[in-house]
């Protein structure tokens, strides 16, 4: 009986950590379909609109490399429920205040935690499961997010306008607090190591002193063998025996050293690119701007761009069982599965902004079932991150690269909102289909931007990998 539930814990510790970052994707995009209620709860304009997710973002993607330090330090447990206490006070003061600038402090707190969760769930992966299983694992912890996010667009936009403002962002916390008691109990860091409950206690069970992981175990059935190292750098180490006193301003220097250092090697630049160019339509137009084109732009009825908007999701959630599988079968052309994907988003984008007067609906479907795609696209990056960066660098690079999707998404989300003002159609009264082909035009610049140094760096990379001796992987 013990040799059965000793290889189930790594999957219990997984799905745990995954129904967080799924939790996390709700409090991200609870405002999804909420854009013109909030607009309405609040008394703003679209610029104000888009300083939520904006404001919510920068704070996401610049604690992104602190959270990746910390992380290294401390390991996933503790910032997993970090991450799950901040956001669950973050959405009690959106639930309960009326002041925008309160709101605004309530997306902070909510970023902050979401900044926490992801890549503390990236960080677990290695320590319970072999190499080979990591790019489907990957794959599927961005589909249980998806999951997430499907109940921000319906359950959550229902909830809202049927119980009203502070039930709906109340139940947001609600799940939240359930879902870091149940993270307290069965979290561990890597195998041996106890649960936050059993370390706050004193008092470790027999499972977590039996806990082994995946990666070595002689049961899977399959081969031990794994791909080559993936450290591709020395750690340089103080000499222990001359140790040098501790100055004031050593931690901003490692911190600029070590981000240097990473930033030397052309894979991990490349998977910033990468990480950068596929995922923020998505992120724009799910965070914010879906619901206010689909019914301000287009003329659709709310419910039926609750539908549209579910299909984004469902859309990436398939793409994410199937991406896994086909990136680590095709190691060698996985940024190119990147950069077709990221090739068909902005052909699609850019056909139905150039269509003459609003788009057929066949054409929109096109658009949410493509779009989405960039998501699961975009942990290609990690993948390629995890290739170049150094074990104890781990969460400090992976880190790095998530800063670079939701900084394109940021861009995005607050041009749209400026461009919309400038038109003078920054409120939902005032809304055009014009006026939003005109602001998500934006987005072809950084597309351009993004696939250009994807091919600069890809290059540099395959060039680095030749001169070491390596093949692309």
């Amino acid at each position: 009986m013990r040799t059965a539930t000793r290889p189930l814990l790594p999957w219990v510790v997984w799905g745990v950590a995954a129904i967080a970052y799924a939790v996390a994707i709700i409090n991200r995009s609870s405002l999804a379909a909420l854009g013109p209620a909030a607009q309405d709860h609040f008394g703003i304009d679209a610029t104000t609109l888009a300083a939520f997710p904006v404001i919510q973002l920068i704070v996401y993607a610049g604690l992104q490399i602190p959270v990746g330090v910390m992380l290294d330090r401390w390991g996933s447990t503790v910032l997993i429920l970090s991450g799950g206490v901040l956001m669950i006070v973050g959405q009690v003061v959106m639930a309960t205040v009326a002041d925008v600038r309160l709101a605004i402090l309530a997306r902070v707190l909510v970023g902050a935690g979401d900044a926490c969760t992801f890549i503390s769930v990236m960080r677990l992966l290695p320590e319970w499961f072999a190499l080979r299983q990591l790019a489907t694992l990957g794959q599927l912890t961005g589909l249980i997010g998806q999951a997430g996010q499907l109940i921000s667009v319906i359950p959550l936009a229902w909830a809202v306008s049927t119980f009203g403002w502070v039930t709906g962002f109340g139940g947001i916390a609600a799940t939240g607090l359930l879902v870091t008691l149940l993270a307290t109990v069965v979290l561990r860091d890597r195998p041996g190591e106890g649960t936050a409950f059993e370390r706050m206690t004193g008092r470790r069970g027999r499972l977590t002193n039996e806990a082994r992981s995946l990666a070595n175990s002689p049961t899977t059935g399959t081969s031990l063998i794994g791909p080559p190292a993936t450290e591709m750098m020395a750690i340089q180490t103080a000499d222990a025996a001359n140790p040098k006193p501790k100055r004031i301003w050593d931690g901003p220097v490692r911190f600029w050293v070590k981000t240097r250092r990473l930033l030397s090697l052309p894979g991990v630049r490349l998977s910033y690119w990468v990480h950068f160019t596929s995922p923020f339509a998505a992120n724009v137009f799910l965070l914010l701007w879906g619901t206010p084109f689909l019914t301000g732009g287009v003329g659709l009825s709310p419910a039926a761009a609750s539908g549209l908007l579910s299909l984004t999701v469902l859309s990436s959630m398939f793409a994410g069982l199937l991406l896994g599988p086909i990136s680590s079968r095709f190691i060698e052309r996985r940024v190119w599965i990147n950069v077709g994907i990221t090739l068909a988003i902005a052909a699609v984008w850019i056909t139905v902004i150039l269509w003459d007067g609003a788009p057929p609906v066949w054409v929109l479907i096109v658009l949410l079932v493509v779009m989405p795609l960039g998501g699961p696209a975009s942990m290609i990056a990690f993948e390629v991150s995890r290739s170049h960066t150094p074990r104890s660098f781990i969460g400090f690079g992976t880190g790095l690269v998530n800063t670079a999707g939701f900084t394109a998404s940021l861009l995005v989300i607050l041009f749209i909102g400026l461009v919309l003002d400038w038109q003078g159609a920054g409120s939902p009264e005032n809304y055009s289909l014009g006026a939003f082909k005109v602001a998500f035009a934006v987005q072809i610049p950084l597309w351009a931007l993004g696939l250009t140094m994807i091919v600069v760096e890809q290059r540099k990379t395959k060039r680095w990998m030749q001169e070491h001796g390596r093949k692309l992987r």
